[in-house]
């Protein structure tokens, strides 16, 4: 799954959002967005997974055009598992789960056996199987943003857009999560706030500030403490573990 955003605008007001924004997103590779609040992550992830409209530019799925397909069809190609809300969905955790498959119905068709059997092994896969006939709204946190997940597999995409899926969930959950979305092998675009989490699960990092592009690169290459002060305006300090894996400490 090819994604490319080219001259991306968005503005609000007077205030503009993102500036001319161009990227190209690896297939099958862990692109970790981060930035300061404010810096534009969430509105370039929304222009892509269509909830937002951008004032110009284009979002390129596989080489087309966004605009160029119906919501059913880039419904097919990209999911979303977006910032933890605290859903209060009245329906059984299968039935959350099988809204995933309505990119793929007609209006008012029903579910068949092989809906249920994708549904089935999506939650087999998160680790909820157990709760499929449970009340989604009585789940904890971080049950529900694992069935959200599974909603997210039973779409067939070969593209996960993440929106801040984690910042709600203690680590526990939040290392669940991300574990399972590394062993599917999506395209993955993500944005995350816990530097230390893109380090551990990202191939590589953009880094935004104020609506552009302030860097990209593997995250060895790019978290540097000189970097992430002119990003953050923090002091840090950059080791590197016996995996070769980043670990980032804050000073005070």
């Amino acid at each position: 799954m090819d994604i490319k955003i080219e001259r991306l605008k968005v503005q609000f007001g007077e205030r503009e959002i993102l500036k001319n924004i161009s990227l190209d997103f690896p297939k099958q590779k862990f692109t970790g967005i981060i930035g300061p609040n404010g810096s534009g992550k969430s509105t370039m992830l929304k222009c892509i997974y269509r909830v937002l409209e951008p004032d110009s530019g284009v979002v390129y799925l596989n080489g087309q055009p966004l605009k160029k397909y119906t919501v059913k069809q880039s419904a097919q190609l990209q999911s979303v598992l977006a910032q933890h809300n605290y859903y209060n969905f009245d329906f059984e955790v299968l039935d959350v789960v099988l809204m995933g498959r309505s990119p793929y119905k007609n209006s008012m068709e029903d579910d068949n056996a092989e809906d249920y059997a994708i549904a089935n092994e999506a939650l087999r896969v998160v680790g909820m199987e157990k709760f499929a006939h449970s009340s989604f709204s009585l789940l904890s946190g971080g049950e529900q943003q694992r069935v959200m997940l599974a909603r997210a597999l039973t779409q067939q995409t070969e593209c996960l857009i993440l929106d801040e899926p984690t910042n709600h969930l203690d680590i526990k959950y939040q290392l669940q999560l991300l574990n399972i979305i590394r062993s599917q092998g999506f395209t993955v675009v993500a944005a995350l706030h816990d530097l230390n989490i893109a380090a551990m699960y990202c191939d590589e990092i953009i880094a935004m500030k104020n609506g552009q592009v302030m860097g990209q690169g593997a995250p060895e290459e790019l978290l540097t403490s000189a970097f992430i002060s002119e990003l953050y305006e923090v002091q840090a300090d950059v080791m590197h573990k016996a995996d070769g894996k980043l670990l980032i400490a804050y000073k005070n």
